[in-house]
């Protein structure tokens, strides 16, 4: 089922920095987006995930994302970066 292994990074004050566990896990654990492909990411490690083949990378990137703007943990000026390990 997890058949992918991506990154999810973020930029702060020009550093790309893992998202923390914590982040990965809150958006992971709740389905805010009623898009079922979204419950086939698993968070491993900081800034690690395993997700299914068929998760979206662009759609995933975009609904974490919003997620963690809404929650408050990506300031407005950082950049989520999404990539296959």
């Amino acid at each position: 089922m997890f058949a992918r292994k991506i990154r999810v990074e973020y930029d702060n004050n020009g550093k790309r920095l893992p998202c923390p566990m914590k982040w990965l896990d809150s958006f992971s654990m709740r389905n805010f987006t009623n898009a079922s492909v979204f419950d086939d990411t698993l968070p491993v490690a900081d800034g690690v995930m395993e997700i299914g083949r068929n998760v979206p990378l662009d759609g995933l990137k975009a609904a974490m994302e919003d997620w963690f703007r809404r929650k408050s943990y990506l300031p407005k000026d950082a950049r989520l970066t999404v990539t296959e390990a």
